[in-house]
């Protein structure tokens, strides 16, 4: 029987208006590192975030950007650009809140069983930061 390689991070990439200043977002509000920006300093139109095994991708393409919650198909939405798993939301929440971060939604136990929060960045995406209530674990 053959092992599966294993897979440890996904990174979602938005297009941004802006990349210095979405990344300076990350950086000063939710506490990431920039780990990429360039391809040089006088012409950042990408660049990459990251902290623990979340990574974010943005680049800025000359287009608005389109968050999810915007899209209205007549089917429902999915308001959540990424979903990022945290075992403690609620000491993440509190760093936050520390940095003066606006909740789009604070915490909670939401309708899915999940106890998290939301935050929508500079360009209007919405991240979800959280994890399925204990008694679904």
């Amino acid at each position: 029987m053959m092992n599966n390689p294993a897979i440890h991070c996904i990174a979602p990439c938005f297009i941004v208006r802006n990349v210095p200043a979405a990344l300076a977002f990350y950086r000063d509000f939710l506490g990431f590192e920039i780990t990429f920006q360039g391809p040089s300093e006088n012409d950042i139109f990408f660049g990459i975030v990251e902290r623990g095994a979340a990574m974010i991708m943005m680049k800025a393409v000359g287009i608005e950007p389109v968050p999810n919650h915007t899209r209205d198909i007549k089917q429902g939405i999915m308001r959540w650009d990424a979903y990022m798993y945290v075992p403690d939301p609620d000491a993440l929440a509190a760093e936050f809140a520390s940095r003066n971060v606006t909740f789009f939604l604070p915490i909670c136990d939401n309708d899915d069983n999940l106890r998290g929060f939301e935050v929508k960045d500079a360009d209007g995406y919405l991240l979800y930061f959280g994890r399925p209530n204990k008694s679904d674990q």
